[in-house]
C-alpha cells in the first residue's frame, strides 16, 4: 500500500500512527509515552503526566479524544474504560 506521507517526519500536532490498549494500574507505566488517550467509555479519569503531575479530570464524555502526553493512567479514581493510547 502507497503512504505518500512516509518520508514526513512525525509531529505532536499531526495523527496518530500507532496505538495500544490501556489497562489503568496504580502501579505500572504504560510502555509508551502518549500523544493522545481515546476514551471509549467516559467518566473519571487520572493520569500520569509526562512531567510527573498527575491530574484528575472530572466527567469525561463517551468518545473523547484528549491531546495528552501521560505515562500512567490510574485504577484508581478512574472510572472511564476502554481506553486506547495513541502514539
Amino acid at each position: 500500500m502507497s503512504d505518500r506521507f512516509a518520508s514526513h517526519a512525525p509531529s505532536l500536532t499531526g495523527p496518530a500512527s500507532s496505538g495500544f490498549p490501556v489497562s489503568p494500574s496504580d502501579s505500572l507505566d504504560l510502555p509508551e509515552i502518549t500523544r493522545a488517550l481515546y476514551i471509549g467509555s467516559g467518566g473519571e479519569l487520572t493520569v500520569a503526566m509526562a512531567s510527573g503531575q498527575v491530574l484528575r479530570f472530572e466527567a469525561v464524555p463517551d468518545g473523547a479524544l484528549l491531546p495528552l502526553r501521560v505515562s500512567r493512567v490510574y485504577a484508581t479514581d478512574t472510572s472511564a474504560e476502554a481506553i486506547i493510547g495513541l502514539i
